[in-house]
């Protein structure tokens, strides 16, 4: 089959499948919500609710396209497809299979651009100009809050890109290169013990964290913190501009769960049914599914962590990206250069990263309690007694009251 062909035919089933799955992601959302939550959750459309989907996606064609009179027309429409445009785009050079597995079908290679040597820094380059689009959005809207919620989400990204692109940089050394499927496939040549995950655990925490940030989910999104600005920079978007939005969101959620799987934990690898040798019956099919599990692993914690763990404040999103994960990320990047260098085993990276770790929260407890000693009037707290002394000196109170009184 042409080249061409295939490519045409993968981006067809990609740009075909993203939207369906994300309104699908929206249906988990809301389950997974109401089960943490101790609710039932969307039931009424169709068995166990799984058509609400559809019925969003209806209401959402049909609801009237409202343009305030205020906005900057052009750019108000334009915003919603840079987000959505970017972050499609972004997933074109992430494997989401066995690629270059000669019992698969032909049709589909299970990746839109093959063999980009630079496919971590494309990734990188083309999702950090999501932002444009929220920008674009708030300042277009001519709305307080809608400018506020833009100018936040820039600061963020720019924050957060550090630390994300740094945290990876010790994968490229131990790897040697920037494509994805090498990266992938020396994992599963070696084995589980050869996942990334075992020499970098801190740089897969910090990628995951910064991820977050940079898809402005929960506790990251600030962009749109309700409480304070209303709905932040799509406060005046309605119907099919809206829906856009937040199809750039979750489009990037999937981009970046199967990148953390690729990354840290081997892709498509699982021992014992989707091995480098497997050639059963339909190993394709199962590599697949373990790479898309592995995928849908991680959307679902980051959906737990949304309905779990409170919004930060501005001033905190910040500080811990320039005082906590930027540091962090440089001194690991260090770690990995002098393993490198003097040829020691990765297997001394793992400790390490848990010693560096720990170090750095005694190093950031150390500067707080300093903070806030230096702040006019601390206090420093009294040692409390323990409990079973306050209950002695209690009951010996009463005691000596009876006695006296007798």
């Amino acid at each position: 089959m042409p080249e061409l062909l295939i490519t045409l035919i993968t981006i067809a089933v990609v740009v075909g499948a993203i939207p369906g799955v994300c309104n699908y992601l929206i249906l988990l959302e809301r389950k997974l919500s109401a089960w943490m939550q101790d609710r039932v959750g969307p039931n009424r459309v169709g068995p166990m609710g799984l058509f609400q989907p559809l019925a969003d996606g209806l209401k959402l064609l049909l609801k009237e396209e409202v343009i305030p009179s205020h906005v900057d027309r052009i750019l108000f429409l334009i915003a919603p497809g840079i987000s959505v445009f970017t972050a499609l785009l972004a997933f074109a050079v992430v494997p989401f299979g066995p690629v270059g597995d000669t019992a698969a079908p032909g049709f589909i290679r299970f990746i839109i651009a093959p063999n980009i040597d630079i496919g971590l820094v494309f990734i990188f380059a083309v999702g950090s100009l999501a932002v444009y689009g929220i920008v674009l959005g708030g300042w277009a809207s001519n709305n307080k809050y809608s400018a506020l919620g833009a100018l936040r989400a820039s600061a963020q990204v720019v924050s957060y890109e550090i630390p994300l692109g740094m945290s990876v940089l010790g994968i490229a050394l131990l790897s040697g290169t920037l494509n994805l499927e090498q990266i992938m496939q020396q994992q599963v040549s070696g084995g589980i013990m050869a996942w990334n995950i075992w020499f970098q655990p801190l740089a897969a925490l910090m990628f995951f964290t910064a991820s977050l940030a940079e898809a402005n989910r929960l506790p990251f999104d600030l962009a749109e913190c309700e409480q304070e600005l209303v709905g932040g920079w799509h406060t005046e978007y309605s119907a099919l501009k809206w829906a856009l939005f937040f199809l750039g969101e979750y489009t990037h959620m999937i981009t970046i769960s199967f990148l953390t799987s690729i990354l840290f934990l081997g892709g498509w690898h699982f021992p014992g049914i989707a091995e480098a040798d497997s050639a059963y019956a339909g190993a394709w099919l199962v590599k697949l599914l373990v790479l898309v599990s592995k995928a849908f692993f991680f959307v679902c914690v980051m959906i737990m962590l949304r309905w779990t763990i409170p919004r930060f404040r501005f001033d905190q999103l910040m500080e811990l990206a320039w005082r906590v994960m930027i540091p962090l990320s440089l001194a690991n990047l260090l770690m990995v250069m002098f393993c490198a260098h003097f040829g020691v085993s990765r297997w001394w990276l793992l400790p390490g990263s848990l010693m560096l770790f720990a170090a750095w929260g005694m190093i950031s407890a150390s500067l707080r309690e300093a903070e806030r000693r230096a702040k006019p009037g601390y206090v420093r707290r009294k040692a409390t007694a323990a409990p079973g002394h306050v209950g002695h000196g209690h009951s010996a109170g009463h005691a000596s009251g009876h006695s006296a009184a007798h």
